[in-house]
């Protein structure tokens, strides 16, 4: 009998379903007993939000500090599990503060150590830095990455940036005015995510993940945009100054830091109605000569190696 764990954060509750539907096979299957697990904040976080509790977690989010969250059962943490299902959602280009606050929990590193892990991202569509991080943090915790499963938003930026701004401050997941697309991921995507479930039994009834990722990648678990890599490295910059500005002035004083938020509100605007633009045309610009290094970068997002 195989143990896997499914163990994820969801607000809307579309990672839930995600991770649900990719698990089904494996539930199915009268060898492999398969357990659920949500994490929950000790505190819960706002869905919908409101647009002051939305920014008030910009800093804590980018910088990766944790939060409490309560306390996983014994009986999962008494046990041993063959492969553990990891799902998590983005905010502000880094793992959800719900996601961090598991990946830095003593509970984490005693679940996850020596334990093969999956990754699931459901995401607007800028996860790869993201995915960068939660590495980093499976890796001090001595687990190995054998595998990562990434469903976006497939539309355009700038539509996707309007429909899950109205999703996230109305809780509502519909067509925004009757004419914009849904937001998120696309049912039919999410519908269709068992078939990854169904790579992942074939691999764990063969007691083989080395090879895990290339398969899903034949069934586009992962596809890689490389202007979204460019415009995800260069936020993550900008991100940081930010980030360690907002919480050293929060230090000094809570008007100081919600000032500052609002100016950052200002700036998110900014960068992504002209900025991101530019950075487009220059990325259009110079794709012959950094051919080269688009498809080296192109193959490593793709794959579940740490540089």
């Amino acid at each position: 009998m195989k143990n896997i764990l499914v163990i994820h954060y969801s607000q809307s509750g579309q990672l839930t379903e995600i991770v649900n539907n990719i698990a089904r096979p494996l539930a199915n299957n009268k060898d492999i007993n398969v357990i659920h697990h949500q994490i929950e904040m000790e505190t819960p976080f706002p869905f919908p939000w409101k647009k002051k509790a939305f920014f008030n977690v910009f800093a804590e989010s980018f910088l990766q500090i944790p939060s409490k969250i309560n306390p996983i059962p014994e009986t999962i943490l008494n046990q041993k599990f063959d492969v553990i299902i990891f799902g998590y959602s983005v905010w502000y280009l880094s793992p959800s503060i719900p996601a961090t606050s598991f990946l830095t929990s003593p509970e984490a590193k005693k679940l996850l150590a020596t334990t093969p892990v999956i990754t699931v991202i459901g995401a607007r569509n800028m996860w790869i830095m993201a995915q960068e991080k939660v590495k980093t943090l499976l890796k001090e915790s001595n687990s190995k990455l054998v595998g990562n499963i990434a469903l976006v938003d497939r539309h355009i930026n700038h539509i996707s940036v309007i429909t899950i701004v109205q999703w996230m401050f109305t809780g509502k997941k519909k067509h925004f005015l009757g004419i914009f697309p849904k937001p998120g991921v696309s049912q039919k995507d999410i519908d269709e995510s068992s078939k990854f479930g169904k790579v992942i039994l074939e691999h764990i009834t063969k007691d083989n993940l080395d090879n895990l990722q290339n398969n899903l990648l034949r069934k586009k678990a992962v596809v890689i945009k490389p202007f979204l890599v460019l415009a995800d490295k260069r936020a993550n910059i900008l991100f940081g100054k930010w980030a360690k500005l907002i919480y050293a002035k929060g230090k000094e004083s809570k008007e100081k830091r919600m000032f500052w938020e609002k100016i950052f509100n200002y700036y998110l605007l900014f960068a992504i109605w002209i900025i991101a633009p530019l950075v487009f045309i220059l990325f259009l610009l110079t794709y012959i000569p950094m051919y080269g290094k688009i498809k080296r970068d192109k193959r490593y997002y793709s794959s579940v190696e740490i540089n």
